[in-house]
Formats: C-alpha cells, structure tokens, sequence
C-alpha cells in the first residue's frame, strides 16, 4: 500500500523519521545505555506514528465536525485535572488511569486551535469585534485552567496556538496593537502574582551565576554542555555532563544539551535545519489548503511546532527561562509525542485529501 493511499505526507513523514531515530539515540546515551528506557520512548513513538496513519485518514470536514466535542472533551479533562489530577514535581498537571498517566492539557494544543477555525469558519471571516470577544473567551478560560496547574509553558503554547487563529482569520492590526501594548502595560502586574519559583526562573534568566548550585544550576550545566560539544562534537555516547549526572533531566527537557554536546555546531545545525523543513512544509500546507478551516488549522498547527523546538532549545542555550517545553519528538515523553503526532497527521489529511479532491 502506497503512503498516498494512507494519505501520509512524504516529506513530512520521513523528516519525523528522522527526528524520532536521533531520539532513540539520544536516549539510550542520555538514560546510560538503559536499554529498558529507550524500549519505552520507542512505543511511545510508535503509538505516536499510530496516531498520525489514524488522524491522516480521517477528511477534514471530519474534524471540522468534531472540533467542539473534541474542546468541550479537552475542557472537562482540564477540569478534572484541577478536581482529581496527580500532583508531581510540585504541579498538579496529570490524570492517572492506574496503568496510564498522561497531561491532558497537552490536548488543548490541538483542540483549542480547531475549535476557533470552527467558530470562524460559521461566524464569517474577518471576524467582528463581538465574535472576536466570543473567540477570545474560548482561548482564554483553557490557557486560565493550563495556568492555574500551574503550567506557563503549555499555557503560553496554546495561547499562541489560538492567537494565531486569530490572526490568520483576519484580526483588524488595531486591535493587534491595542493588545500587545495593554501585554505590555500588565507585565509588571502580572509579575505579583507569579510563584516563587516562576519568579526566580526569571531572575535566573537574567544572571545565572547568582545562585550556580541552586536556581541557575540548570541553566549553567545546559551551557557548559551545548559550549563543550565544539563544533563537531564529542561523538555518540560521549556525554560527560549526562553520563557524569550533572545535567537534570537530560533524557527530558534538556536532552538538546545532550545531543549539542555529541554532535557539536555541525549536528545541531543540520537538526535545526530538520526542524525548519517540516514548519516550512507545514506553511505550504496551509498556504495551499482549500478552505477557510483547514488554512487556519495549518497555519497554527504549523506555529505551534515552531514555538515547541523554538522554547525548548531557547531555554537550553541560557536565552529563555527555564520551562516545561520538551524538545518536539526528541525528547523522552509520551503525551507530548501523541498530540505532535495527532497534528502531523491533521496537517497531512489536509493536503493528501486536497490533492485527491483537485483528481
């Protein structure tokens, strides 16, 4: 069977190829050789690859009919976090099922972006002033209940998922400029109610070595990784600061120290390179969709994976705080990798099932 007749994109799915075997690589050095850590990512992205074949089958005007039940479904499990969820690492973020754990904020990522396509799509384009206010109420009681976990980074993901609906559907610049000055002016505000450690995340940012065996340890050993790499790197394997144990979470968040520091400037550059061909294809995607929909869908689907690779490896070279952004596809996870997956096959059965329409 032909991987049109599966609706996969190509060039798509051999770019997350890619990603996914570098990942397996990266684990089993990251994790020590643990063969039983890297068996685990490696169902984690099979599972995910299972997602994407299923998604790509489905026809956009599928989801496009699904989209509010796929958010209200999104939304009680983001309500039932705050009610039942598993707390962890001091954030209540996850529901356990027993045998299964997963964050179900990370499936606001793809909800929230095809529920406002949706409530566009029927309420006309560019939108008015009230159907913006109604839009933004949807994007903004998801991103209140990610914040509340509390989860700024997922929080801020799937508001620049949304604010990109909002964008793409034809926003007056207007009101554009009027938000980012009223962001602007409640940033300071905003600061007081921010945690602890939210707060000294920043503050970290700032100056690292203000507190280098606490706040800023992190930040610091991440750097010293990605500089030691060179620029060819010190090879597979050869991680002192992951095999040594002094970068946290190195098979997690910080696993692009780890694969800097292998493969040097040259291997972080040609991952780099990956990572924009597959936003780019996403861009073409979107450019060439046939409806309203599906555009807005791409379009965002497409930042968001930018945002994704953007944060994380920000965060990991010492220019963005630190958050809890994983790495797209690289880093060891199992939700994250599922809802990237379910969006890489949303976006391939927008232009698979476009092309079988134009036949």
């Amino acid at each position: 069977m032909t991987l049109q007749r599966l609706h996969l994109d190509k060039f798509l799915l051999y770019a997350l190829l890619i990603l996914a075997g570098v990942s397996l690589l990266l684990v089993y050095s990251s994790t020590g050789k643990s063969l039983g850590a890297t068996a685990a990512h490696a169902m984690r992205l099979a599972l995910g690859f299972g997602v994407l074949i299923l998604m790509a089958q489905l026809r956009p005007e599928t989801l496009e009919r699904w989209s509010p039940w796929i958010y209200a479904a999104a939304m009680a499990l983001a309500l039932a976090v705050l009610a039942l969820g598993v707390i962890g690492k001091g954030a209540q973020r996850w529901l356990s099922l027993g045998v299964l754990r997963f964050q179900p904020s990370e499936l606001m990522k793809l909800a929230l972006p095809m529920m406002l396509a949706w409530f566009f799509v029927r309420q006309g384009l560019p939108p008015r002033q009230w159907r913006l206010g109604v839009a933004v109420l949807i994007l903004l009681v998801p991103v209140g209940l990610i914040a509340k976990q509390p989860d700024l980074g997922t929080a801020a993901l799937v508001l620049a998922g949304g604010v990109t609906v909002l964008f793409l559907a034809g926003m007056s610049w207007r009101i554009i400029v009027f938000l980012a000055v009223a962001l602007a002016a409640a940033t300071p505000f905003a600061w007081h109610f921010l945690h602890d450690y939210q707060r000294n995340r920043i503050l970290t940012l700032l100056d690292p070595q203000s507190d280098p065996l606490g706040r800023g340890y992190h930040t610091i050993q991440s750097m010293i990784a990605v500089g030691s790499g060179g620029f060819y790197g010190k090879g597979w394997l050869n991680s002192t600061q992951a095999h040594l144990e002094y970068l946290p979470e190195s098979h997690t968040d910080f696993v692009f120290a780890v694969f800097a520091e292998e493969f040097g400037l040259i291997g972080s550059l040609l991952l780099l390179v990956v990572y924009a061909l597959i936003v780019a294809r996403g861009f073409w995607i979107a450019y060439l969709a046939q409806d309203s929909y599906t555009r807005l869908l791409a379009g965002s689907l497409s930042v968001s994976f930018f945002l994704h690779f953007f944060i994380n490896i920000g965060m990991v070279t010492g220019i963005l705080p630190v958050v809890g952004i994983p790495l797209p596809v690289m880093s060891y996870g199992g939700t994250s990798i599922v809802t990237l997956m379910a969006g890489f096959g949303v976006l391939m059965s927008i232009h698979t099932h476009r092309r079988i329409v134009e036949k």
